[in-house]
């Protein structure tokens, strides 16, 4: 376990390395922030708007039958969804292309995912679809519903943890796709998971320096009043320390994902990645 743990924080190192060669991919979860943020506004200000005309009208959610709640819960999941879907797949677009010795470009990636619009779109209504049906299974039996919620929703996690770069590259239907994802994963034998322990483990060194500057916002905060501003200004920068950070965080676990995909499904080492360490991971289980 330890070597498996020791070789996912490598291939970690390795996201990174491919991330630093192409700062401009950051742009891709950057966006994905942004979109979802737009999207939550949709959804959410109209709700706002309506308490604000009407403030002496309660506003209760249990009035409303369950087959509207249900139904803007799908039109959420389903726009939220969509926005993650689709820059992840010009993501992995532009990863594959530098696996493969190319030059990934931001307008590359754009017209990959467009290209896979049709699969994309059919993803994200069977993903919404899950969603809203995992919620149900949550709202039927209190704990227990919970608790078979979130024991569905990580199979269902699992099962399609590469079905993006499949749809990107060999261009299959939704649930075709999950049935590719769950061949490669066996063939994996679980080291792609394990890697995912292995970006969390290289985030939080690398939030070390965000931790030390929120505690320094903190401490001048609590030394003086008069140095308020510096105090928020400390805060303001971890705070955009973080920002980017989760950025990174998504755009390496997406660069992980098309780099296991590539050697499990293809036997190609991704360039920027160690040879000797994509192999040790994979190499005996995915031959």
């Amino acid at each position: 376990m330890f070597d498996k743990l020791s070789n996912s924080f490598a291939l970690a190192r390795n996201s990174w390395g491919v991330l630093r060669t192409d700062k401009q991919l950051l742009i891709f979860p950057i966006l994905t922030g942004m979109c979802t943020l737009v999207v939550t506004a949709t959804f959410v200000l109209p709700v706002l708007f309506l308490a604000l005309q009407n403030p002496q009208r309660e506003f209760d959610l249990d009035k409303v039958s369950p087959a509207v709640q249900y139904g803007i819960l799908f039109a959420f999941y389903f726009a939220t969804y969509f926005v993650v879907i689709f820059f992840n797949s010009a993501l992995t677009s532009c990863a594959l292309i530098r696996f493969n010795g190319g030059v990934p470009t931001i307008g590359a990636g754009i017209q990959a995912a467009v290209a896979r619009l049709p699969q994309i779109l059919a993803w994200t209504l069977v993903a919404a679809t899950v969603g809203v049906l995992l919620k149900v299974v949550e709202n039927a039996g209190e704990q227990v519903g919970k608790i078979v919620s979130a024991i569905l929703g990580t199979a269902w996690s699992v099962v399609t943890f590469f079905v993006v770069p499949v749809l990107v590259v060999e261009n299959v239907g939704p649930f075709a796709a999950v049935s590719r994802s769950v061949s490669i994963l066996k063939r994996t034998w679980g080291e792609a998971l394990i890697g995912n322990f292995g970006i969390g483990l290289f985030m939080f060194v690398l939030a070390i320096p965000g931790i030390l500057i929120a505690v320094l916002g903190v401490a001048i905060l609590a030394a003086a009043p008069a140095l308020l501003p510096l105090g928020l200004l400390v805060l303001a920068l971890a705070v955009v320390y973080f920002l980017l950070l989760m950025a990174v965080s998504s755009a390496m676990n997406v660069i992980f994902v098309a780099a296991v995909y590539q050697f499990a499904a293809h036997g190609s080492v991704p360039a920027g990645f160690s040879e000797q360490a994509v192999r040790h991971a994979f190499g005996p289980k995915a031959a």
